[in-house]
């Protein structure tokens, strides 16, 4: 399943800079940032789940955001991007 996740954690305290790190790093453990507090993931159905408890844990409900949207179609099928994309397709030879 594609996934896009997006957040937007207060940092206006050492524990909201302190959440932001953890949720960039849980992030970045599932798929790729594509901006700033954007990122594009492939999951299984139980990956989704422990994905998603870690990103609820770490966040603050009262002051933070999460927005998850699981998209009904490949990425190339919902997608318009115009400008830089430094998405890296991970289905594709990688040719160093």
């Amino acid at each position: 399943m594609n996934i896009l996740v997006t957040y937007d954690v207060s940092t206006e305290t050492s524990a909201g800079r302190r959440r932001l790190r953890q949720v960039a790093t849980a992030c970045k453990n599932y798929g790729q940032r594509v901006q700033l507090s954007v990122f594009e993931c492939r999951v299984n159905e139980a990956q989704y789940e422990a994905f998603r408890a870690q990103l609820l844990s770490i966040m603050d409900s009262k002051v933070d955001n999460l927005r998850i949207y699981k998209l009904s179609a490949p990425r190339d099928r919902c997608l318009e991007c115009y400008g830089v994309d430094k998405y890296v397709d991970f289905d594709e030879p990688l040719i160093l």
